[in-house]
């Protein structure tokens, strides 16, 4: 069963899906820069639970 979240007037249960793709599919997310933006998510989607 599904969490739902609530305000003062609403209910909610915000999913996020992101697709990041870039003009002709480069790979522009490699290295480090890979590693960085990962670990970013997934520390932002801890904090969020």
């Amino acid at each position: 069963m599904a969490e739902y979240r609530n305000g003062s007037h609403t209910i909610y249960d915000i999913k996020y899906h992101f697709v990041w793709i870039t003009k002709y599919r480069y790979k522009v997310l490699k290295g480090q820069v890979a590693l960085k933006a990962r670990e970013l998510l997934k520390q932002g989607c801890e904090a969020k639970d």
